[in-house]
């Protein structure tokens, strides 16, 4: 097992077997919950995104609001999915530092973007969020090649959104 606690050549009852995977559960359902805080703190006190979304001077490739709800929603799980892999051979460590910047640059955007109109200094966020992301993927792919590879579509996605930010700060000046 490579949850972080376990000792190698230790006698494990199944009773330590099952309070070590109830733990390991627990931990990934605090994983999914950090980032769904991260979407909450970025939405709270920004009402009517799909509105002004939709009022914004657009790229013709601009996907539809009703778009980013559902994509969120499946990166979210894999960006929680993904750290949570990585502590379980780690556990909290310092390479989990990336993990927790791109985080709260993910969750910072929406509230620059959307509450307070600042397209440009959500632009400069969202680039600084790829790079995290970057950092984080190299961190985690030589701890566990499968929780960076859970990260490649967040990352693709945010390259897509930072040139859609890029777009949309540009047409609205």
């Amino acid at each position: 097992m490579n949850e972080p606690g376990y000792r190698h050549g230790m006698h494990s009852t199944g009773a330590a077997t099952e309070t070590r995977a109830g733990r390991a559960y627990v931990v990934l359902a605090g994983f999914l919950a950090a980032v769904a805080v991260a979407a909450v703190v970025g939405a709270v006190g920004v009402q009517g995104t799909t509105d002004t979304y939709k009022q914004l001077e657009q790229p013709g490739w601009a996907p539809p609001s009703w778009l980013f709800g559902p994509v969120w929603t499946v990166l979210y799980v894999m960006i929680g999915v993904s750290g949570w892999l990585v502590w379980r051979r780690v556990g909290w460590s310092r390479e989990l530092i990336p993990y927790g910047v791109q985080l709260l640059l993910n969750a910072v955007w929406t509230p620059l973007f959307f509450g307070s109109g600042l397209r440009g200094l959500a632009l400069i966020d969202i680039v600084v969020l790829w790079l995290a992301i970057a950092w984080t993927v190299w961190e985690f792919r030589r701890i566990r090649p499968v929780a960076a590879a859970l990260l490649l579509p967040y990352w693709a996605w945010v390259t897509f959104a930072t040139a859609l930010n890029a777009s949309i700060w540009y047409l609205n000046r």
